[in-house]
């Protein structure tokens, strides 16, 4: 996949994203203040909609030092956040867990990574699991989840469950596919990747699947893929 708008001015590439994560915590404010929206779905705004900063990044050609300051900045303040009220509708929907500061930190890690071996879609690919996969398998789970199970204590359903391994597969194939095209490494690194990435979501506790999850899939995406290519960096 080719970036875009690579001829704007860089401070304009850049400017979208602080301006693009605004818009989601405004919209989420306003959701919260305004709105009988749940809890829930507030949350999952911000966890989907945040998430997809990253793909901005890698579509924009933004520097890695962008995404480092960027996760470093988002999780100093997610901190502050948790002892003042500076973001009430974003705290009110993140069950005081350290989630949100760790969501940050691996979008800060997996950047600082994968746009230094300048294979920016790792870094997406780990991103976007977490943000789309982890956010619509709790949004199925919780509207049509008619099978739970618990396990290490986390209650989940086999539709919420199911959902996270399909949105996996397909993020994983999908990246690999804009970038490397149509081979068949394209269609089969996302299986294990994505049967990885939801075991680890059905079993982390304390907001920890937002680091575990991410890392774990970029770093499994990086390494099969580029093993079964015969190029690993």
């Amino acid at each position: 996949m080719q970036p875009f708008f690579t001829d704007s001015p860089l401070w304009l590439r850049i400017a979208t994203v602080p301006a693009y994560v605004g818009a989601i915590v405004l919209t989420a404010e306003l959701l919260h203040r305004y709105t009988d929206t749940k809890p829930e779905s507030v949350r999952k705004v911000v966890h989907i909609g945040t998430g997809n900063v990253i793909l901005l990044a890698w579509l924009l050609d933004l520097p890695g030092w962008v995404g480092i300051i960027s996760g470093v900045l988002a999780g100093i303040i997610t901190l502050i956040s948790y002892y003042l009220p500076i973001l009430p509708g974003v705290n009110s929907v993140d069950r005081k867990s350290l989630g949100t500061f760790f969501y940050a930190v691996s979008m800060g890690l997996l950047v600082g990574v994968f746009w230094q071996l300048k294979l920016p879609h790792y870094g997406v690919i780990g991103i976007l699991i977490m943000a789309w996969g982890d956010g619509l398998a709790a949004i199925i789970g919780q509207k049509f989840g008619k099978h739970p199970y618990t396990i290490f204590g986390n209650t989940k359903s086999w539709e919420g469950t199911s959902t996270m391994f399909v949105v996996s597969y397909a993020i994983v194939s999908i990246v690999l596919f804009s970038v490397q095209g149509n081979i068949w490494q394209t269609w089969a690194v996302g299986i294990p990747v994505a049967i990885a990435a939801t075991a680890v979501e059905s079993i982390a506790q304390w907001g920890l699947d937002n680091l575990s999850v991410p890392l774990l899939s970029a770093g499994l995406a990086y390494v099969m893929n580029q093993l079964s290519i015969g190029s690993i960096n």
